[in-house]
Protein backbone atom coordinates (compact mmCIF):
# COMPACT_ATOMS: atom_id res chain seq x y z
CA UNK A 1 0.00 0.00 0.00
CA UNK A 2 0.84 3.51 -0.79
CA UNK A 3 2.21 5.71 2.06
CA UNK A 4 1.64 9.26 1.88
CA UNK A 5 4.56 10.57 3.88
CA UNK A 6 5.29 14.02 6.17
CA UNK A 7 6.33 15.97 3.16
CA UNK A 8 3.49 14.62 0.69
CA UNK A 9 1.05 15.85 3.51
CA UNK A 10 2.63 18.79 4.07
CA UNK A 11 2.87 19.62 0.27
CA UNK A 12 -0.78 18.47 -0.15
CA UNK A 13 -2.12 21.26 2.46
CA UNK A 14 0.01 23.83 1.37
CA UNK A 15 -2.04 23.52 -1.82
CA UNK A 16 -4.64 23.15 -1.04
CA UNK A 17 -4.21 26.80 1.31
CA UNK A 18 -3.25 27.84 -2.23
CA UNK A 19 -6.09 27.48 -4.49
CA UNK A 20 -8.78 28.81 -1.78
CA UNK A 21 -6.70 31.66 -1.87
CA UNK A 22 -6.48 32.14 -5.88
CA UNK A 23 -9.67 30.44 -6.58
CA UNK A 24 -12.44 29.89 -3.87
CA UNK A 25 -11.62 32.89 -1.27
CA UNK A 26 -11.75 35.69 -3.98
CA UNK A 27 -15.20 34.70 -5.61
CA UNK A 28 -16.92 34.23 -2.09
CA UNK A 29 -19.74 36.81 -1.49
CA UNK A 30 -19.25 37.84 -4.85
CA UNK A 31 -21.32 34.94 -6.77
CA UNK A 32 -23.52 36.17 -9.10
CA UNK A 33 -26.33 34.42 -10.99
CA UNK A 34 -23.76 34.28 -14.07
CA UNK A 35 -21.41 32.34 -12.28
CA UNK A 36 -23.90 29.58 -10.71
CA UNK A 37 -25.26 26.51 -13.15
CA UNK A 38 -27.37 23.52 -11.75
CA UNK A 39 -26.21 20.39 -12.22
CA UNK A 40 -28.69 17.13 -11.28
CA UNK A 41 -31.25 19.47 -9.88
CA UNK A 42 -31.93 23.13 -9.11
CA UNK A 43 -29.92 23.07 -5.61
CA UNK A 44 -27.52 20.69 -6.88
CA UNK A 45 -24.96 23.51 -8.11
CA UNK A 46 -21.15 24.28 -9.21
CA UNK A 47 -19.52 27.75 -9.49
CA UNK A 48 -16.64 28.91 -11.20
CA UNK A 49 -14.82 28.38 -7.73
CA UNK A 50 -15.60 25.04 -7.75
CA UNK A 51 -14.27 24.11 -11.29
CA UNK A 52 -11.44 26.65 -11.26
CA UNK A 53 -10.16 24.79 -7.72
CA UNK A 54 -10.77 21.62 -9.49
CA UNK A 55 -8.68 22.52 -12.64
CA UNK A 56 -5.78 24.20 -10.56
CA UNK A 57 -5.59 20.57 -7.84
CA UNK A 58 -6.17 18.15 -10.58
CA UNK A 59 -3.01 19.82 -12.04
CA UNK A 60 -0.83 20.19 -9.20
CA UNK A 61 -1.95 16.27 -8.09
CA UNK A 62 -1.10 14.68 -11.59
CA UNK A 63 2.33 16.61 -11.08
CA UNK A 64 3.02 14.99 -7.38
CA UNK A 65 1.32 11.58 -7.88
CA UNK A 66 1.87 11.35 -11.78
CA UNK A 67 0.58 7.76 -11.51
CA UNK A 68 -2.71 8.59 -10.28
CA UNK A 69 -5.82 8.59 -11.18
CA UNK A 70 -7.07 11.80 -10.39
CA UNK A 71 -11.11 12.28 -9.75
CA UNK A 72 -12.63 15.48 -9.76
CA UNK A 73 -16.05 15.57 -8.02
CA UNK A 74 -16.61 18.57 -11.29
CA UNK A 75 -14.38 16.06 -13.73
CA UNK A 76 -17.17 12.79 -12.75
CA UNK A 77 -20.03 15.14 -13.34
CA UNK A 78 -18.84 15.86 -17.13
CA UNK A 79 -17.58 11.97 -17.06
CA UNK A 80 -19.12 9.68 -15.05
CA UNK A 81 -17.27 6.75 -16.78
CA UNK A 82 -14.43 8.49 -14.70
CA UNK A 83 -15.75 7.43 -11.19
CA UNK A 84 -15.98 3.78 -12.17
CA UNK A 85 -12.37 3.19 -13.15
CA UNK A 86 -11.74 4.21 -9.24
CA UNK A 87 -12.11 0.50 -7.98
CA UNK A 88 -9.02 -0.71 -10.65
CA UNK A 89 -6.97 2.04 -9.61
CA UNK A 90 -3.72 1.11 -7.88
CA UNK A 91 -3.67 5.13 -7.05
CA UNK A 92 -6.21 7.46 -6.66
CA UNK A 93 -6.64 11.10 -5.42
CA UNK A 94 -9.91 12.15 -4.98
CA UNK A 95 -11.29 15.92 -5.09
CA UNK A 96 -14.29 17.65 -3.84
CA UNK A 97 -13.06 21.35 -4.51
CA UNK A 98 -16.17 23.55 -2.60
CA UNK A 99 -17.85 20.87 -0.80
CA UNK A 100 -21.03 22.44 0.77
CA UNK A 101 -21.29 24.76 -2.46
CA UNK A 102 -24.61 25.40 -1.95
CA UNK A 103 -23.80 27.37 1.24
CA UNK A 104 -20.74 28.84 -0.66
CA UNK A 105 -22.97 30.32 -3.44
CA UNK A 106 -25.50 32.05 -1.14
CA UNK A 107 -22.43 33.32 1.35
CA UNK A 108 -23.09 30.83 4.25
CA UNK A 109 -19.81 30.20 5.46
CA UNK A 110 -20.02 26.67 6.08
CA UNK A 111 -18.17 25.00 3.30
CA UNK A 112 -14.57 23.39 2.54
CA UNK A 113 -12.51 21.23 0.54
CA UNK A 114 -11.97 17.76 0.76
CA UNK A 115 -9.04 15.78 -0.82
CA UNK A 116 -8.86 11.83 -0.15
CA UNK A 117 -5.27 9.67 -1.37
CA UNK A 118 -6.67 6.03 -2.08
CA UNK A 119 -4.17 3.01 -2.67
CA UNK A 120 -5.54 -0.53 -3.35
CA UNK A 121 -8.77 0.73 -2.61
CA UNK A 122 -8.12 2.30 0.83
CA UNK A 123 -7.72 5.53 2.08
CA UNK A 124 -4.66 6.32 2.63
CA UNK A 125 -4.81 9.90 4.04
CA UNK A 126 -7.68 12.12 4.15
CA UNK A 127 -7.58 16.32 4.43
CA UNK A 128 -10.50 18.31 5.02
CA UNK A 129 -9.71 21.95 4.64
CA UNK A 130 -11.32 25.16 5.76
CA UNK A 131 -10.97 28.17 3.55
CA UNK A 132 -12.91 30.85 6.04
CA UNK A 133 -10.43 29.89 9.27
CA UNK A 134 -7.23 28.75 7.12
CA UNK A 135 -7.62 25.46 9.36
CA UNK A 136 -7.25 21.56 8.56
CA UNK A 137 -8.60 18.46 9.64
CA UNK A 138 -5.91 15.51 8.60
CA UNK A 139 -5.60 11.54 9.05
CA UNK A 140 -3.46 9.01 8.05
CA UNK A 141 -3.85 4.79 8.96
CA UNK A 142 -2.63 4.36 12.67
CA UNK A 143 -1.29 7.98 13.29
CA UNK A 144 -4.55 9.09 14.85
CA UNK A 145 -6.94 12.39 13.60
CA UNK A 146 -5.25 15.49 14.06
CA UNK A 147 -6.67 19.72 13.70
CA UNK A 148 -4.39 21.56 12.34
CA UNK A 149 -4.63 25.27 12.93
CA UNK A 150 -3.57 28.18 10.94
CA UNK A 151 0.05 28.79 12.41
CA UNK A 152 0.31 25.01 12.30
CA UNK A 153 -0.31 23.96 15.45
CA UNK A 154 -1.80 20.75 15.63
CA UNK A 155 -4.17 18.66 18.16
CA UNK A 156 -5.34 15.01 18.12
CA UNK A 157 -8.92 15.18 18.28
CA UNK A 158 -11.26 12.55 19.76
CA UNK A 159 -15.27 11.82 18.59
CA UNK A 160 -17.68 12.26 21.66
CA UNK A 161 -17.95 9.65 24.71
CA UNK A 162 -21.09 7.42 24.48
CA UNK A 163 -24.07 8.25 25.88
CA UNK A 164 -28.01 7.24 26.40
CA UNK A 165 -30.08 8.21 23.09
CA UNK A 166 -32.05 10.68 24.33
CA UNK A 167 -28.88 13.11 25.23
CA UNK A 168 -27.49 12.61 21.61
CA UNK A 169 -26.95 15.26 18.46
CA UNK A 170 -26.63 13.94 15.29
CA UNK A 171 -26.95 15.00 11.20
CA UNK A 172 -29.79 13.07 9.58
CA UNK A 173 -29.94 14.67 5.93
CA UNK A 174 -33.55 13.49 5.83
CA UNK A 175 -34.45 15.41 2.75
CA UNK A 176 -31.70 13.04 0.52
CA UNK A 177 -33.31 9.72 1.55
CA UNK A 178 -36.18 8.11 -0.03
CA UNK A 179 -39.96 8.70 0.83
CA UNK A 180 -40.09 5.58 2.09
CA UNK A 181 -37.08 5.93 4.35
CA UNK A 182 -37.69 9.36 5.18
CA UNK A 183 -41.45 8.40 6.69
CA UNK A 184 -39.52 5.74 8.96
CA UNK A 185 -36.83 7.61 9.98
CA UNK A 186 -38.89 11.32 10.42
CA UNK A 187 -40.43 10.05 13.67
CA UNK A 188 -37.97 8.35 14.77
CA UNK A 189 -35.17 10.98 14.59
CA UNK A 190 -36.95 13.11 17.51
CA UNK A 191 -36.27 10.53 19.81
CA UNK A 192 -32.45 12.01 19.81
CA UNK A 193 -32.22 15.24 21.35
CA UNK A 194 -31.21 16.78 18.18
CA UNK A 195 -30.76 16.23 14.61
CA UNK A 196 -29.92 18.57 12.07
CA UNK A 197 -28.60 18.58 8.82
CA UNK A 198 -25.71 21.36 7.50
CA UNK A 199 -25.44 20.65 3.64
CA UNK A 200 -21.82 20.45 4.14
CA UNK A 201 -20.13 16.90 4.45
CA UNK A 202 -16.68 19.10 5.33
CA UNK A 203 -18.30 20.61 8.38
CA UNK A 204 -20.31 17.59 9.76
CA UNK A 205 -17.33 15.53 9.44
CA UNK A 206 -15.62 17.77 11.80
CA UNK A 207 -18.43 17.99 14.09
CA UNK A 208 -18.09 14.28 14.96
CA UNK A 209 -14.50 14.02 15.01
CA UNK A 210 -14.08 16.83 16.99
CA UNK A 211 -16.65 15.09 19.56
CA UNK A 212 -19.30 18.23 19.21
CA UNK A 213 -21.78 15.72 17.69
CA UNK A 214 -22.61 12.19 18.49
CA UNK A 215 -23.48 10.69 14.99
CA UNK A 216 -23.56 11.10 11.11
CA UNK A 217 -26.15 9.27 8.43
CA UNK A 218 -25.10 9.51 5.38
CA UNK A 219 -27.52 8.94 2.38
CA UNK A 220 -25.41 9.10 -0.57
CA UNK A 221 -21.94 7.81 -1.08
CA UNK A 222 -20.21 9.67 -3.71
CA UNK A 223 -16.25 9.42 -2.87
CA UNK A 224 -15.59 12.77 -2.62
CA UNK A 225 -17.54 13.76 0.09
CA UNK A 226 -16.83 10.71 2.56
CA UNK A 227 -13.61 9.07 1.89
CA UNK A 228 -11.34 11.50 3.66
CA UNK A 229 -14.17 12.12 6.70
CA UNK A 230 -14.61 8.79 7.36
CA UNK A 231 -11.23 7.78 7.71
CA UNK A 232 -10.30 11.00 10.17
CA UNK A 233 -13.44 10.08 12.07
CA UNK A 234 -12.22 6.12 12.46
CA UNK A 235 -8.63 7.67 13.32
CA UNK A 236 -10.29 9.86 15.97
CA UNK A 237 -11.79 6.85 17.56
CA UNK A 238 -14.85 7.00 15.78
CA UNK A 239 -16.49 3.60 14.48
CA UNK A 240 -18.55 3.74 11.03
CA UNK A 241 -20.24 0.70 9.31
CA UNK A 242 -23.39 0.90 6.39
CA UNK A 243 -26.56 0.28 8.05
CA UNK A 244 -26.00 -3.00 6.33
CA UNK A 245 -23.40 -3.50 8.97
CA UNK A 246 -20.73 -3.48 5.69
CA UNK A 247 -17.55 -1.77 6.14
CA UNK A 248 -17.40 1.19 3.95
CA UNK A 249 -14.92 1.48 1.53
CA UNK A 250 -14.61 4.63 -0.69
CA UNK A 251 -15.38 2.31 -3.63
CA UNK A 252 -18.42 1.95 -2.81
CA UNK A 253 -21.31 4.51 -4.42
CA UNK A 254 -24.53 2.82 -2.59
CA UNK A 255 -25.58 2.10 1.00
CA UNK A 256 -26.56 4.29 3.89
CA UNK A 257 -23.60 5.06 6.16
CA UNK A 258 -23.79 5.84 9.72
CA UNK A 259 -20.38 7.18 11.83
CA UNK A 260 -20.63 7.44 15.55
CA UNK A 261 -18.29 7.02 18.79
CA UNK A 262 -17.96 3.24 19.10
CA UNK A 263 -19.83 -0.11 18.14
CA UNK A 264 -21.94 -0.07 21.00
CA UNK A 265 -23.39 3.32 20.36
CA UNK A 266 -23.64 2.51 16.46
CA UNK A 267 -26.13 0.10 17.18
CA UNK A 268 -27.91 1.87 19.28
CA UNK A 269 -28.71 3.98 16.89
CA UNK A 270 -29.00 2.13 14.21
CA UNK A 271 -32.30 0.52 16.15
CA UNK A 272 -33.61 3.74 16.93
CA UNK A 273 -33.41 4.51 13.52
CA UNK A 274 -34.57 0.89 11.98
CA UNK A 275 -36.45 -0.24 14.62
CA UNK A 276 -34.23 -3.67 14.24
Amino acid sequence: MTLISDSDLSALMQEMRETAETEILPRFLGVTADGIRAKTAPDDIVTDADLGSERRLSAALAARFPEALIVGEEAVAADPLLLERLGDAELAVIIDPVDGTWNFAHGVPLFGMILAIVAGGETVAGLIHYPVTGDFLVARPGGGAWHVDRGGKSTRLAVAVAAPVEEMQGFVPLRMFSAEEQAKFAPRILRFTRTTTWRCSAFEYRMVATGAMTFLLNADLKPWDHAAGELIHREAGGYGALLSGERYRPTMTKGRLLLAPDVATWEAIRQELCGE
